[in-house]
């Protein structure tokens, strides 16, 4: 009867036969490099997650390597060779370059650790690859194969956490952590894209040390969870960070949707409900991950907690809990420095994924469908996907129902826009035609009487310019 060795043995020889076809992929361009180096007195590794997805048979174009070189003599060696060459990340020993469509990072041996009071990792060069390695965040990023000559070097058994799928660090937890807290991050982040387990020590220390990414930067945190967002797997990061205490730092919106409920008081799991709304949505992407829609879904509940009434007969309301969240939405946002646009754009979702359920069992007049276009302006695609998403009722009757009437909202909407495009709702008169029918110039009159015939075209559609001008006249002389 085969045992457990003889799994892992499997599972490690598929492993080295992937490992050998992605490598021979990228030896032309690899070995080139190599024999750079080696001439110049120097050795060069492929490292980390170059050899980690090589392992796994999914190593694209992304090339990292690591050198005793210093930055200044990798500059040496690369320029001459490289299609380009930049030096953004060179104060922490990266230089980048480009050759033959593959995007090359070559980094000098090192190891970098946060004092207490410092937002940024120090850096200090190494003399061995060994101790690159050791100070590297997990096992699975901890190898590497040294070129042109194909050394395989795992001091860390990385190959065999690999083919377990469990994350491990190359020493303590706390020492990985404590040297960058970013790696908590990061812990939860490969479990999602990778769906690896995390090593029951490793919780331990998340747990234990989720304080300390207090120290890092706000746009690191973003960083990590914008790649947990977009991987295959968010919802395990994500359980991940509220289960250590993660993401009461980072997220604290999250957590807080574990409402607390009591046998007199019944309502949806809304901090389940959010993540399967997130799956759903994930779900009904067609070009590809959706950082937008995924914020969107995961945040569109987070105005709840706030929200929360017990009314008189039992039942738990939220009244405008979408107003409320996003408002929050727009603060959390920016405190992890996301765009202005990003901003915008999540927290209009959130405010608007309850506008279908305003319009009763599906009795749209033209004027809401319009509005409804209107308000959600390029975001329409999107919203469609989210409201949809919102859905996770186990009744199939009311699931049904409720499809039904959406498919109905997006064929008026279809009609609509063959018929007046509403993708371009504006007045039937624009602002110059507007002074010229009023005989006066540019000020804050103009701008109500567009908002006015605005408001016109939503509720009627479309008027002939007779009909348009007549509107104007009556409104103008209402002013007086």
């Amino acid at each position: 009867m085969p045992n457990a060795n003889d799994d892992n043995t499997s599972a490690l020889s598929q492993v080295q036969h992937r490992a050998v076809s992605e490598l021979l992929r990228v030896s032309p361009v690899a070995d080139d490099l190599a024999r750079r180096f080696e001439d110049a007195g120097f050795r060069l590794a492929l490292v980390g997650g170059s050899v980690r997805d090589a392992l796994l048979g999914r190593l694209g174009n992304d090339l990292d390597f690591t050198t005793d070189a210093r930055p200044e003599d990798v500059l040496k060696i690369v320029r001459p060779w490289a299609d380009s060459v930049w030096e953004v990340g060179i104060a922490f020993g990266t230089v980048g370059c480009q050759k033959d469509g593959y995007q090359i990072e070559v980094t000098t041996y090192r190891s970098e650790a946060y004092d207490r009071t410092s937002r940024k990792p120090e850096v200090s060069y190494g003399d061995s690859i060994e101790e690159d390695l050791v100070r590297r965040d997990f096992t699975v990023n901890a190898m590497a194969v040294a070129l042109p000559h194909k050394g395989f070097i795992d001091p860390h058994h990385g190959r065999e956490d690999l083919a377990a799928k469990v994350l491990r660090t190359p020493g303590t937890a706390q020492d990985s952590f404590s040297d960058d807290p970013l790696r908590m991050l990061r812990a939860a982040r490969f479990a999602a894209q990778l769906d690896f387990e995390v090593a029951p020590d490793v919780v331990a220390a998340m747990t234990e040390m989720a304080g300390r990414i207090e120290i890092v930067s706000a746009e690191r945190v973003r960083e990590e969870l914008n790649k947990l967002l977009l991987s295959e797997h968010p919802r395990k990061g994500l359980a991940l960070l509220v289960d250590t205490g993660l993401a009461a730092h980072v997220l604290p919106e999250l957590p807080a949707l574990r409402l607390e409920s009591d046998e007199h008081h019944r309502h949806k799991d809304v901090y389940d409900h959010s993540l399967i709304v997130l799956e759903q949505a994930i779900g009904l992407e067609e070009d590809g991950p959706d950082l937008v829609l995924r914020l969107a879904a995961l945040l569109h509940d987070i105005g709840k907690p706030k929200t929360r009434r017990f009314e008189k007969d039992g039942r738990v309301s939220f009244h405008h809990h979408e107003v409320v969240g996003a408002k929050m939405v727009k603060k959390r946002m920016a405190a992890l420095k996301y765009s202005n646009e990003m901003v915008r754009d999540v927290s209009r979702l959130v405010e608007l994924h309850l506008r279908f359920h305003g319009y009763g069992d599906g009795e749209w007049t033209d004027s809401a469908v319009r509005r409804y276009v209107r308000d959600a302006g390029p975001l329409l695609q999107r919203l469609h996907k989210l409201t949809r998403s919102d859905c996770t009722t186990r009744n199939k009757r009311k699931a049904n129902a409720l499809s039904r009437t959406y498919d109905e909202l997006e064929r008026r909407i279809t009609l609509l826009q063959e018929q007046e495009e509403l993708d371009s709702i504006r007045p039937d008169l624009d602002g110059n035609e507007i002074m010229q029918v009023l005989g006066v110039g540019p000020g804050p009159l103009i701008g109500k009487a567009y908002a006015h015939l605005l408001e016109l075209r939503l509720e009627n559609g479309p008027m002939e310019r007779e009909s348009a001008v007549a509107a104007l006249k009556e409104w103008w002389a209402a002013q007086d």
